[in-house]
């Protein structure tokens, strides 16, 4: 059980939209992801600990994508993504969230993010989302460097394998985190 302060304490939550929880996921289905978020989402509001709900966006000719020679390049639909691409999944928001909009898997880069947490006077991130091995990891080693306390939700995370997600919660996230589930994350009475 974690009990945190919710004065010091964010919830962070990434790319639970509907272009990408509806996709096939492991080891749990995004509806599952959206569920166990929105449940932590609402105890972070009632101790009226900030939410901040990250999702990832492109202009429509991708002019402001990362377009580095890879590999396996980002797979873009023929005509492009839906127009509901990178709207958050229904119910997920509410009013007094804070929203960011990235352009690449980390959170942090290119947005105000870290402006909104450290003036809000936040030290401990709890951090979700999906993918697992992609935006949440991406998110959480920018957090790392940048000083901030962990704690992923294990649970409120997910990715397009079971061995995605598997390594970045064993071989990763203890060496920069902690990792619990989203029921044993609480915020203390102050």
């Amino acid at each position: 059980m974690l009990h945190l302060s919710p004065k010091t304490s964010a919830l962070v939550l990434i790319d639970l939209q509907k272009g990408i929880v509806s996709r096939p996921m492991a080891p749990r289905s995004g509806a599952e992801v959206v569920q166990r978020a929105s449940d932590l989402a609402k105890r972070f509001r009632s101790a009226r600990a900030p939410v901040v709900l990250v999702n990832v966006a492109f202009a429509e000719d991708f002019a402001d994508a990362v377009r580095v020679p890879v590999d396996s390049p980002m797979q873009v639909p023929p005509g492009g993504f839906p127009p509901d691409f990178s709207e958050l999944a229904d119910g997920l928001a509410m009013p007094g969230d804070i929203r960011v909009t990235k352009r690449q898997w980390g959170a942090f880069y290119g947005t105000d993010l870290d402006v909104q947490l450290r003036r809000r006077g936040i030290k401990t991130i709890v951090l979700g989302g999906i993918a697992t091995n992609m935006g949440v990891e991406s998110t959480a080693r920018q957090a790392w460097e940048r000083n901030y306390e962990l704690i992923i939700a294990e649970d409120a995370s997910a990715s397009f394998s079971e061995e995605m997600h598997a390594f970045a919660v064993t071989k990763i996230f203890p060496r920069i985190s902690r990792v619990a589930k989203a029921a044993d994350i609480h915020l203390s009475a102050e």
